[in-house]
């Protein structure tokens, strides 16, 4: 978002401080589960700032992943409805190892669907699901294993997710 734009409209729904201090509870829940994951694999572009954020914490909880990024996408100009190309796929690294695929935002699940999909038929041992926010979506048929947030159907922005290709630094989660 520009200066010059009007920013009144606009609400934080997550400080940086709640943040921080949810990553930190998610990271010990992971750290502490039953299956622990291996590798970590962000989806590029939306996850990239949970992710690090998640990786430190997991790293302070004993957990120090190494990272396989994924880069999908699945909006755009030109793009068809549910389609999600894939502009980089695992490689063979995830091959028999957890993973802890981590995204921003879970909506439909389209994206965190082929995602999973992609690292299944790379021959993951497990798949566990991690996201900033869960967005509430009756259309979906899964859920996250580990979801910082939970939000209604309203646009976010900020902590990584854009707003018309800006505003991803922004520290916080915003909604318009």
């Amino acid at each position: 978002m520009t200066s010059g734009e009007d920013q009144t409209a606009e609400t934080v729904l997550f400080s940086k401080e709640i943040i921080a201090a949810r990553v930190s509870a998610l990271a010990r829940e992971i750290a502490t589960a039953p299956v622990r994951p291996e590798i970590a694999a962000p989806v590029l572009v939306g996850a990239f700032v949970f992710a690090a954020d998640l990786m430190r914490a997991l790293s302070a909880h004993g957990l120090d992943l190494a990272t396989e990024m994924l880069w999908l996408r699945a909006y755009g100009v030109g793009f068809t409805p549910g389609a999600v190309n894939v502009l980089h796929a695992p490689s063979d690294a995830v091959r028999g190892k957890n993973i802890l695929l981590i995204d921003g935002v879970l909506d439909s699940g389209v994206t965190v669907a082929r995602a999973k999909s992609l690292l299944m038929e790379k021959g993951a041992a497990h798949v566990a699901l991690a996201v900033a926010v869960t967005k509430r979506n009756a259309a979906r048929n899964f859920e996250a294993d580990y979801s910082a947030f939970q939000a209604s159907e309203e646009f976010l922005y900020g902590y990584g997710m854009d707003y018309s290709g800006a505003a991803r630094g922004l520290p916080d989660i915003r909604v318009k």
